[in-house]
């Protein structure tokens, strides 16, 4: 008889194929439909429908809430006169008596003697005419200066006109050019020419275009072709057998 191996290391969940712990539950112990087979069934009662036909619909009694006051009797009110207080109203002009810090004896003027005039400025009544006329500010008398002047004698009084193009001292009638718009003759075209020298940019060494690395750009100890290399190993990334493809395409 072959023996059973037995797997080493930690049960995977995911190998399990049965269903877990959450689908099983108990039947409900409450109402008539998935009750426990195991358990009493209590009787079930329920409100039945009011009918239609007025014989049976017809109520001229009152409900279990009827009530009737302690008072009511058989030949009405029993008469006893009730009292409620009720709320202090906000609108009611009631006298207020000022209390004893109100009163200012030392205000009030003695009796018999006279009163001096007092007098109080009062706003403007809005009954009043309305005044047309203008304040005196708004009067002002007219100025002095220049020629419009009602009633005055002015003195004569000049203007300074622009400079007339057009038949004025200055007119250019010949249209001659001015001093300036004649250029010099150069001396070269009836002297002898003198030798005319000028200053290049400085000319480079020919050489080739390639860049040359310098002494300190070589590393000869990081060269490797030559000589014996150890195996060299990566970490790889861990896969599972329970993680779900990723299918791109579809094969009908």
């Amino acid at each position: 008889m072959a023996q059973q191996r037995i797997p080493k290391g930690p049960m995977i969940a995911a190998k399990e194929r049965g269903p877990g712990p959450g689908r099983y539950k108990l039947p409900a112990c409450c109402g008539h439909r998935g009750h426990d087979p195991t358990k009493k069934i209590m009787p079930e009662y329920s409100f039945g429908h009011r009918f239609k036909n007025s014989m049976f619909g017809k109520d001229c009694s009152p409900g279990p809430g009827y009530h009737v006051e302690s008072a009511v009797t058989r030949f009405g009110t029993d008469g006893t006169p009730a009292y409620s207080i009720l709320g202090r109203p906000k609108n009611a002009r009631t006298f207020k008596t000022p209390c004893p810090g109100a009163y200012r004896p030392e205000q009030a003027h003695p009796q018999g003697e006279k009163h001096a005039p007092v007098y109080s400025m009062g706003g403007r009544s809005r009954y009043r005419k309305r005044d047309n006329n203008p304040s005196p500010n708004t009067y002002t008398l007219p100025s002095l200066l220049g020629t419009k002047i009602p009633g005055k004698t002015s003195s004569a009084a000049y203007s300074m006109t622009p400079k007339a193009s057009v038949g004025s001292f200055s007119e250019d009638l010949a249209k001659t050019p001015g001093p300036g718009r004649y250029n010099t003759t150069r001396p070269d075209q009836c002297v002898r020419k003198a030798p005319a020298y000028s200053m290049l940019g400085r000319n480079t060494v020919p050489r080739d275009s390639t860049t040359i690395p310098g002494p300190g750009a070589h590393s000869p100890e990081k060269v490797y072709m030559n000589k014996p290399v150890p195996p060299k190993f990566s970490m790889g990334i861990r896969h599972s057998e329970y993680v779900t493809p990723l299918i791109v395409e579809v094969i009908d």
